[in-house]
C-alpha cells in the first residue's frame, strides 16, 4: 500500500457514520432472528493509549448499560499491551462485571497484536455465533497483508468489525479502514470531540445486537439525540 493511496480524514464524515449505521443495520437482521446477541470489545492497552482508556471505559460501559435495558447481550473484553500479552475474558453478561474488570486494567508499552485479535474472533466465532468485534486502536505496527486476509475471513463468516480509530495515523488509517470493508463493518473516527457521537452509535450496536430493530426504536424514545440514528438503522434497506 503506497503512501499515496493513504487518504486522512481529520473527522468521520457524514459518508462514515452513514456506513457505520448501515452496517449496523445489517447487524440487526442477525439479532432478530437469534434473540439476542454476543458482542467482543477490543481495545489496544499498549502506552499511547493511556490518556484516553478512560474515555473508553466510559464509552464501553453506557454501551453495554445501554443493551443492558433491553436484554440479552453478553460482551467479551480483549485487550493486548507489553511483550505478546493478550487476554480474552469470559463473557459478561452484566455492566458492573465487566467495567470492574476493565479499572483494573493498566496500559503498558508494546507492539500492536490486532491479528491476535483478529483470529481470536474468528475461532470463538466458529465455535458460536459472534454478532460483531468492535476494535479500538490508534496506530498498526504490524504487516497489513495479513491482517486484511484475517478481516476478509471474518467477512466470510460474517462477523463484522467495527473499527473506532483515535488519533490521525496516517499509516494506521488505510489499514483500518480496509479491515472493517473486508470484514463487513465499519470505521470511525475516535476522538474526545467525537466521545458522545461514538457512545450513540455504540449503543445503538449493541442494543441492535441485544434486541433488534423493535428494541432500538423503544430504547430512542429516551433519547431524542438518537432520532437520526433510529431512521437510518430501522429504515428500509
Amino acid at each position: 500500500m503506497s503512501r499515496d493511496d493513504k487518504t486522512v480524514t481529520k473527522h468521520s464524515s457524514a459518508t462514515d457514520i452513514a456506513e457505520f449505521l448501515e452496517k449496523a443495520n445489517e447487524l440487526a437482521v442477525t439479532a432478530d432472528t437469534n434473540g439476542g446477541g454476543r458482542l467482543m470489545f477490543a481495545l489496544d492497552a499498549t502506552a499511547s493509549r493511556q490518556p484516553t482508556w478512560d474515555t473508553a471505559c466510559n464509552l464501553q460501559g453506557q454501551m453495554f448499560e445501554s443493551a443492558e435495558q433491553v436484554g440479552n447481550l453478553h460482551i467479551q473484553l480483549c485487550f493486548y499491551r507489553g511483550y505478546r500479552e493478550a487476554r480474552f475474558s469470559g463473557w459478561f453478561d452484566k455492566a458492573v462485571e465487566l467495567h470492574r474488570v476493565m479499572q483494573k486494567v493498566q496500559c503498558v508499552g508494546g507492539l500492536t497484536q490486532i491479528k491476535r485479535v483478529l483470529r481470536h474472533a474468528l475461532d470463538e466465532h466458529q465455535r458460536q455465533p459472534v454478532s460483531a468485534l468492535v476494535f479500538v486502536g490508534d496506530c498498526v505496527e504490524e504487516n497489513p497483508d495479513l491482517l486484511c486476509d484475517l478481516a476478509g475471513q471474518l467477512g466470510i463468516h460474517r462477523l463484522p468489525v467495527f473499527v473506532f480509530q483515535e488519533g490521525y495515523d496516517t499509516d494506521a488509517e488505510p489499514v483500518f479502514r480496509e479491515i472493517a470493508r473486508l470484514s463487513g463493518g465499519a470505521w470511525c473516527r475516535f476522538d474526545q470531540n467525537s466521545a458522545q457521537q461514538l457512545q450513540d452509535l455504540l449503543s445503538a450496536v449493541a442494543v441492535f445486537a441485544a434486541g433488534g430493530k423493535k428494541a432500538l426504536q423503544d430504547f430512542s424514545h429516551s433519547r431524542p439525540a438518537l432520532a437520526a440514528v433510529v431512521k437510518q438503522l430501522s429504515g428500509p434497506k
